[in-house]
């Protein structure tokens, strides 16, 4: 648990340092063109390009230690941070962020591409906790993701703004080099014990698809687990993507970032309770009334157009969210092999992050050019005043009550599948060995040591 603390708080403060530099290019873009469409376009591309990447990530975190993969990461991430802040810097910023030029276009892409490389150390991460944490203790590790989780995104939505507002986007790339640079010293020094990378199937390919299908086919009902994550994510899309237009509305840019901070806090406080009291005998069951819970929160917490309301609402929405994540991991390690587990997360990965730009392409201007105008018309106010009151953005307030109800009907339809219950036994009757080497948990035909079983010693154990 020692070591796994070491490399946890060593991954959160490289994503904080990743997401603040991400996040300062996007207040910079908005401060200096005031153009949405262009952080539109840069945040969707980051979601599409860590759902492009997350198969090839999984399959490295497979093929090579992970240490060693965590430090290519960082060492990846800058590499490219420092290439592009020499860019930034011989250009200057008045040519840099003329949209009509190209400049700023392969400036923003470059940024994207070390941002999305940092995604590999987080599919590391969670392959680390089978590794270095007991199996009774994954759910509480997990908690702990979410908690620095929830640290890192409240630091960095202030911490950036505040940045990029006093000191510009050229010191803060300064900034996020020194603490990138940090991190890798300290990634250096810490001993992560892994058995010898050995692989079921043979030397694997460096985007192995197949593969990681096949590793989730092989667990029942592990498939329909990360298409409910990813339906799942798809309606919770529609709160990411419309909880900055509703909380503008209400305050003000200004104060809704103070606001925003402070329903952050929910999300370190959901992981720390998990971090103390774990999931429960059957995660799954945990994550699907979780869910449920999260689907009422987002269908009530814009009812009317109370500031109090809505913040209570989106502190208990970040509060729940750990959970969901928490609990899909937790099987994950369980269940699936450990030499296969990096291309299940992957795999997971691929399809749960694709689910946000479909959510930002098709659900934003839906309510943009159509539920929210009409709610600002007599009729619309006559047919839909009654649920969702009277105020300038009962327009999103409605997308929210629509998505949460679908939310509830997802999580509450989850229970009557065959899947639920397969899953459900397979983890409840899986083995918690703990004694392995640097506390992982071999999977099906993997002997503590690492080393493959031949299949006559691996029917004598079964």
């Amino acid at each position: 648990m020692r070591t796994f603390v070491h490399v946890l708080v060593n991954t959160a403060f490289a994503n904080l340092t990743t997401s603040y530099l991400w996040w300062a290019l996007t207040f910079w873009i908005y401060v200096e063109t005031e153009n949405v469409v262009a952080t539109g376009v840069i945040g969707g591309a980051y979601m599409l390009f860590i759902a492009l990447f997350s198969m090839m990530f999984g399959t490295i975190v497979d093929r090579f230690r992970k240490k060693a993969v965590m430090m290519w990461a960082t060492l990846a991430a800058f590499a490219v941070f420092c290439v592009d802040g020499a860019f930034f810097f011989v250009l200057g910023e008045e040519r840099m962020i003329d949209l009509s030029q190209p400049w700023f276009w392969i400036f923003a892409v470059v940024m994207l591409a070390g941002a999305v490389v940092e995604q590999l150390r987080n599919i590391a991460l969670s392959t680390t906790v089978t590794l270095l944490v007991p199996t009774e203790k994954h759910a509480n590790a997990n908690g702990m993701v979410g908690t620095v989780q929830g640290l890192a995104f409240l630091v960095t939505s202030v911490f950036s703004g505040l940045s990029v507002g006093l000191l510009g986007m050229g010191p803060s790339i300064l900034i996020a080099l020194v603490l990138i640079a940090l991190s890798l010293v300290h990634l250096a020094a810490i001993r992560i014990p892994e058995p010898e990378i050995v692989h079921a199937e043979g030397q694997t390919r460096w985007v192995d698809v197949a593969g990681g299908f096949r590793a989730v086919r092989l667990v029942p009902g592990l498939l329909t687990l990360i298409l409910f994550t990813t339906l799942n994510n798809l309606v919770g899309g529609v709160y990411m993507a419309l909880m900055d237009p509703y909380g503008i509305e209400m305050f003000g840019v200004q104060m809704w970032g103070i606001w925003l901070a402070v329903g952050s806090t929910g999300f370190i406080v959901g992981g720390a309770v998990i971090a103390k009291a774990g999931l429960g005998r059957n995660p799954i069951r945990t994550m699907l009334v979780i869910a449920a819970l999260v689907g009422v929160v987002g269908a009530v917490f814009t009812l009317r157009e109370w500031a109090w309301l809505y913040i209570a609402g989106l502190w208990t929405f970040m509060a729940l969210m750990p959970a969901v994540e928490a609990a899909e991991q937790t099987v994950i390690q369980k269940v699936t092999p450990y030499e296969k587990q990096g291309r299940v997360f992957g795999f997971a990965m691929t399809f749960e992050a694709a689910s946000a730009p479909v959510t930002s392409f098709l659900v934003a201007p839906i309510a943009q050019f159509w539920v929210i105008p009409h709610l600002r018309t007599a009729e619309g106010q006559a047919q839909w005043g009654w649920l969702v009151g009277d105020g300038d953005a009962r327009g999103i307030a409605l997308v929210f009550v629509i998505a949460g109800v679908v939310a509830v009907l997802l999580a509450l339809g989850g229970f009557l599948l065959p899947a639920y219950r397969t899953l459900s036994r397979r983890f409840l009757e899986e083995p918690a060995e703990t004694e392995a080497v640097g506390g992982a948990v071999p999977g099906p035909g993997v002997s503590a040591a690492g080393a493959l079983l031949p299949p006559a010693d691996q029917r004598a154990a079964e």
